[in-house]
């Protein structure tokens, strides 16, 4: 049985907790709401009204392609390229080429960051494996311009940091939708987790402060997961409702 990601694969190790999921997704709503093509979310309206909605419907697209046999993985790419080429024809223009690569460059970096801030340095070897499966999945978009190496990505994710992110209008009102639905200390936790993970361009852009509150809560979390008593503190900070989905994304 041939799979899109082998079974022994770093990227299924890291997309299979649902502690370093929450946190690839609060690195990216950071630098979602900097990116100059935000508006293209705001125009199918999902994000700024439910934000984690679009986070758990994103995610589980993500899983298909990590978890799945090679053809299913496949269908699930198709069909995301499917979904946005649909967005580009209501609206009657095409999401630039690199607005594709900020966010398939968004999950190599914030899957590596995530993995290094909760569990353990990544070997050079896992890194360039982390790329090779992003690079996959660009590559059968149709995606152009993409880079070949982890080595070229390195840079073009430096070049996109510096020419694709600003703050504006948009990312206010996300942030304030991101208050609204979460409330204000799980936004204080989302900005706290934030400040682990995003690169320092984005914290200086968003303001977000460069004395993480939370790095005595991560050793805190990893002393209850070695007593496996994490899920006392997962229900403390986690929003109930979604409570059923975030237990969802463990793969053991």
């Amino acid at each position: 049985m041939k799979h899109f990601v082998a079974p022994n694969s770093i990227v299924r190790t890291i997309w299979g907790k649902a502690d370093t999921i929450l946190f690839i997704f609060a690195g990216a709503s950071a630098e979602f709401a900097l990116n100059k093509a935000v508006d293209w979310l705001y125009f199918t309206g999902k994000l700024p009204s439910d934000p984690l909605g679009r986070l758990f419907s994103t995610v589980a697209y993500a899983r298909q392609i990590v978890f799945s046999e090679e053809e299913q993985a496949l269908q699930s790419i198709d069909k995301i390229a499917a979904i946005h080429q649909a967005v580009e024809q209501k609206r009657a223009a095409q999401i630039p080429d690199w607005a594709y690569r900020d966010v398939l460059f968004m999950l190599i970096d914030y899957s590596i960051r995530s993995f290094e801030v909760l569990e353990r340095k990544l070997t050079q070897e896992e890194k360039e494996e982390t790329f090779d499966v992003f690079y996959r999945v660009g590559a059968r978009m149709g995606l152009r311009g993409l880079p070949t190496t982890f080595e070229d990505w390195q840079r073009m994710r430096e070049e996109h940091l510096q020419d694709n992110l600003m703050a504006s209008e948009f990312t206010h009102d996300l942030y304030r939708q991101y208050q609204k639905h979460l409330g204000t200390v799980r936004f204080f936790i989302l900005k706290q987790a934030q400040t682990l993970v995003v690169p320092q361009r984005v914290n200086r852009l968003l303001g977000l402060g460069w004395i993480p509150l939370f790095a005595p809560v991560i050793a805190t979390y990893k002393l209850f997961r070695y007593l496996k008593l994490e899920n006392l503190l997962k229900d403390t900070i986690l929003p109930t409702a979604y409570k059923p989905q975030i237990a969802a994304l463990d793969t053991r």
